[in-house]
């Protein structure tokens, strides 16, 4: 493997990037389909249904002023300094930087599977009973069994798992979207009438309070993600005009396969029964009852579970591998932690990631209410990568600014303003995302945001902090590549 290609893996945070030798080109189209499969869910429907057709309105500002930023400025900083994040930011702000993004790069995973998991059991109630979606002891037993036996089949290798990550898009996504959409359509069309208002009067969201707009901090998380593909922008043959034809593509795809969905629930499910982590299935549900094909439910569940679980795998092993190569060649982690099988894997990181995952599950059979603990738990994830992206844009300013002639395969027009805008909607994401959200009823504001401060503080900076100082020159395993500082 070259030093270029290990580089890459270190900032990898998918399993669909698989990054070749620069000669082998790829399709800007090939592009727009990959970005598309590795940013795309069913599983944020629920979360914007509540606010019916506002829902258009509340996707598409944040494809405006964080989706497409995201996208061009890593689409720059990818083709001058291949090695993710961490090399980025080192590059253009400082090594103890570089290690905060990467870090946090890493640890959003240690609330994204919970949450993705909670999706995974109140879908996976349905094929049982559907009363068990709001259990938390069931959810809490599920995450906890689900990601264990993720974590033993990574351990045997990622091969045949990214290729069942791939598949999940058509299997679980695609096809469940397009057949919710369409009863959705055929529904109001023999003339029933929508859950939620589809007037032009409720194209925006109504005004209660800024605790009224807080899930759409959410949707940051959803396209968070687009920048890992930027790697392949050297595999474009004209990357300067196919890329940006392919990001805008991909949003499109994007933004369809969020809105049609979430708005197919708003039409048949009340926007006060919503539940955040079953949403999906109980618009199924619904559908499939009033259309006499109640057989097809857990049909449709095992697809969404399928699709949910192939994802988790597929990215078990992506963000721990940056931190494991950083680790070798910086002597930030113990040789403990450095061990790996004999497939390649970083078993010691990806149990100690277990270890915590179950901790965290257990949340949910404390918390009576799963939505909140989903809620919460969706949050902290959220500040957590936002502050990869703050980083992220103040490196490309000062890169662009002070290494204007180092050699890039693509330039993001306007970068400065993409940055500004990217930032300034990344700061204002993560500052609301301490706001308790109205649908959670009258609990204490401060308490909800002294717990989102603590699992930012506990998870996203107290360990790099401690890594950098504890790091020793004999956990150097690796020689530092002296291209690439990653």
């Amino acid at each position: 493997m070259s030093d270029v290609s290990a580089n890459e893996q270190a900032g990898r945070s998918s399993p669909a990037m698989v990054v070749g030798p620069p000669h082998q080109w790829i399709t800007w189209l090939a592009l727009a389909f990959l970005t598309t499969g590795s940013v795309a869910s069913l599983r944020s429907a629920p979360t914007m249904a509540v606010y019916g057709l506002a829902a258009v309105f509340l996707y598409v500002v944040p494809a405006i002023l964080f989706l497409l930023p995201q996208a061009l400025v890593a689409a720059e900083l990818a083709s001058g300094w291949p090695g993710g994040v961490y090399r980025w930011v080192t590059e253009g702000l400082s090594g103890r930087m570089g290690l905060l993004a990467v870090w946090c790069q890493f640890a959003m995973t240690i609330f994204y599977y919970p949450t993705l998991l909670a999706y995974v059991a109140s879908t996976l109630a349905y094929v049982i009973n559907p009363d068990l979606a709001s259990n938390g002891v069931w959810t809490g037993a599920i995450i906890v069994i689900v990601f264990w036996a993720g974590v033993f089949v990574s351990a045997k290798g990622m091969k045949e798992i990214a290729k069942l990550a791939s598949s999940g898009l058509v299997i679980g996504t695609l096809i469940p979207g397009a057949l919710l959409v369409i009863m959705g359509i055929v529904y109001l069309a023999q003339g029933n009438p929508s859950a939620a208002p589809m007037d032009a009067g409720h194209l925006l969201p109504a005004w209660t309070g800024i605790a009224s707009l807080v899930l759409i901090v959410n949707n940051f998380l959803a396209y968070s993600g687009m920048e890992m593909n930027a790697v392949h922008v050297s595999n474009l043959k004209d990357p300067g005009k196919e890329y940006p034809r392919s990001m805008f593509l991909a949003l499109g795809l994007v933004l369809l396969i969020f809105i049609l969905p979430a708005l197919a629930v708003s039409w048949v499910v009340p926007a006060d029964g919503v539940s955040l982590t079953a949403g999906i299935m109980q618009a199924f549900s619904q559908f499939f009852g009033h259309f006499g094909l109640s057989f097809l439910v857990p049909v449709v569940a095992i697809a969404l579970v399928c699709a949910a679980t192939g994802g988790m795998l597929g990215w078990l092993a992506g963000p721990s591998k940056g931190l494991l190569l950083i680790g070798k060649q910086q002597g930030y982690l113990p040789p403990f932690y450095q061990k790996v099988n004999k497939q390649g894997i970083q078993v010691n990181i990806l149990v100690t990631q277990g270890a915590v995952t179950t901790a965290i599950a257990l949340l949910y059979a404390f918390i009576p209410n799963v939505s909140s603990a989903y809620w919460i738990l969706s949050v902290m994830t959220t500040q957590v990568y936002l502050v990869v992206y703050l980083l992220m844009f103040v490196a490309a300013v000062r890169l662009r600014r002070n290494k204007p002639d180092h050699p890039r395969g693509y330039r993001a027009p306007m970068l400065n303003l993409l940055c500004v805008v990217g930032f300034l909607a990344s700061l204002a994401a993560f500052a609301i995302g301490f706001v308790p959200p109205s649908q959670f009823g009258s609990g204490s504001a401060g308490m909800y945001a002294l717990v989102i401060t603590g699992g930012i503080v506990i998870i996203g900076l107290l360990p790099p902090l401690l890594l950098y100082a504890l790091r020793k020159p004999a956990w150097r395993t690796q020689p530092e590549d002296a291209e690439v500082d990653s």
